[in-house]
């Protein structure tokens, strides 16, 4: 393959010096051998023109281009082979003019460019007082993020991230640059957000409703390190299925609870306290001041007021504080200055390849079924044994509830599957190259005990696209990503129209196009498209 003529922006082959520097994502550790990420040219454009000559030159050479706003996806979704292109837009749109504040009338607004990650997002936020529930990775880049939906910390206080997008500014496989928005073309719009990510043209920017802090005062947040021990992690998980499996819970309140094994960086989950950690807690410093964390259990509570009769439970979070080894304590502060604090400031949780696992569940059992008892056990097998060459990962958050936006939001006009869910759970094994058949093995236990007719966790195989893992061939395990196969024939549909030609079909994770048997040549089996984010 050659480099595009005209194009202004950088470009990289296999052969150029600095190729494997941009090849290289978050899934390289894990799937780099059964999923091919070594894109035959990645292409960094500097604006939308450089955009329109890959895909024209794509068109007339039948190649597929991936689409990589910056981030990463545990698959390595965002990257394709060698007979394809991966347009990196990590870049491509970081002027003034690609993230802008504005009001119209009592509303707040902003418009991103998919290029700006979510510490710089967030950050951004703050400057201006506003705030939009989103994830909790610093390096993701929204534009994968907003496609699949933006779970993070305010999810049952206000929904997704994509929840807000109010329009979409795109650019087609003809190369046309296209607004879509939910009134004018809401097939489209559907699609865009959670059907397909990065599989039907190239998103550049959006326009959200965001929320200001002056409409929510008196809001609280705490975050709490306990060292590791099952009595604790039990009575933690406890609270957390309680507030799951009640229905009538008030929407006012989010929860998220993290599970560390020994080594992990807590700082990265407790932004802005070394200091104050280093002083309380010296013993953890080696006389190099590199630290050597232990294993933790990390809890991100928030409660926010709706109305000025709303008052906090403060029993709550005295429950989450427990008998704490480091804490900031309950602090009344501004939600733009609390969604920063969620923010995890790790690029990754260790530098080690992994299996992974992203689990949802419907259950309002969860307190009396048995589950607490099992997934600590579960937990407990990586956790305790020391110098194993496993190491966890986990993080549980609550979304359910009558009065959860994450669940009211169910069927405002986007895609975002399983809306009915109560808990999200990632429990992840990190591990050295030779244990990687012990992670497999720990891992496909919890699929067996955890998922079906008789599962601790969920009666369905319930996955989420930015926590994909399994199976590369989206079109073999569409219904676990998507509720029904009216909806994912739907989804297919709106491909087909959005890409005729196979134009971003670089893999096989994507939803499948009806009638696409003759671009079937252009696909790869390696990772799925996307600026796919977590």
């Amino acid at each position: 393959m050659a480099t595009i003529l005209g194009v202004a922006g950088k470009q990289f082959l296999p052969t150029s010096t600095d190729y494997s520097d941009w090849q290289y994502q978050y899934a390289t550790s894990t799937h780099g051998v059964d999923h091919d990420m070594n894109p035959g040219l990645i292409v960094q454009p500097s604006n939308k023109d450089d955009i329109k000559k890959v895909i024209q030159y794509a068109r007339a050479t039948k190649k597929a281009i991936a689409i990589r706003s910056g981030g990463h996806q545990y698959s390595g979704a965002s990257s394709t082979g060698k007979h394809n292109i991966q347009l990196d837009l990590r870049n491509t749109f970081q002027s003034p003019d690609d993230l802008v504040y504005f009001e119209k009338g009592d509303k707040s607004y902003v418009r991103a460019s998919v290029s700006h990650s979510l510490g710089d997002f967030n950050k951004f936020m703050g400057q201006h007082k506003v705030f939009v529930p989103h994830g909790q990775c610093v390096e993701v880049h929204v534009g994968g993020h907003v496609q699949t939906g933006g779970y993070g910390q305010l999810g049952r206080s206000f929904g997704l991230f994509g929840d807000h997008v109010l329009s979409l500014e795109i650019i087609d496989y003809a190369g046309k640059e296209r607004e879509i928005t939910k009134a004018a073309d809401p097939e489209l719009f559907f699609a865009w957000l959670g059907g397909s990510p990065g599989n039907l043209g190239v998103l550049t920017h959006f326009t959200i409703e965001v929320h200001r802090d002056r409409d929510y005062v008196g809001s609280m947040g705490l975050r709490v390190v306990h060292l590791y021990n099952e009595k604790t992690l039990k009575a933690l998980l406890q609270q957390l299925a309680e507030m799951n499996d009640n229905p009538d819970f008030p929407r006012n309140y989010d929860l998220c609870v993290s599970v560390l094994s020994a080594s992990f960086d807590i700082l990265g989950l407790m932004g802005g306290l070394d200091d104050k950690m280093r002083e309380e807690h010296p013993e953890i410093f080696g006389k190099d001041g590199t630290p050597f964390w232990p294993r933790s259990i990390v809890v991100y509570a928030q409660w926010v007021p709706f109305s000025k009769h709303d008052k906090p439970d403060m029993s709550w979070f005295e429950r989450l504080r427990g008998d704490s080894w480091f804490e900031a304590g309950v602090q009344t502060k501004p939600m733009s200055e609390l969604t920063a604090e969620w923010v995890f400031r790790n690029t990754r949780e260790f530098d080690l390849p992994y299996v992974k696992r992203t689990y949802l569940t419907r259950s309002t059992s969860l307190s009396k079924n048995g589950w607490v008892d099992w997934v600590v056990g579960r937990m407990n097998a990586i956790v305790e044994p020391a110098f194993n060459g496993q190491w966890l990962s986990a993080q549980l958050q609550c979304y359910g509830g009558k009065n959860s936006m994450f669940t009211r939001n169910a069927g405002n006009g986007t895609s975002y599957s399983w809306r009915d869910s109560t808990l999200c759970m990632t429990i992840d094994c990190f591990h050295k190259p030779e244990k990687q058949a012990e992670a497999e093995a720990w891992q496909a236990v919890n699929d067996k005990e955890g998922l079906g007719a008789h599962g601790f966790f969920s009666k369905e195989d319930r996955r989420v696209l930015w926590g994909s893992y399994g199976s590369f061939d989206l079109d073999s395990v569409w219904n676990t990503y998507y509720e029904d196969r009216p909806k994912y024939e739907r989804l297919m549909k709106a491909r087909r129209l959005a890409d005729p030609e196979g134009t971003f079909t670089p893999n096989t994770f994507a939803v499948k196009r009806a009638e696409q048997k003759h671009v079937a040549e252009r696909e790869s089996s390696s990772a799925s498209p996307c600026c796919i984010s977590t």
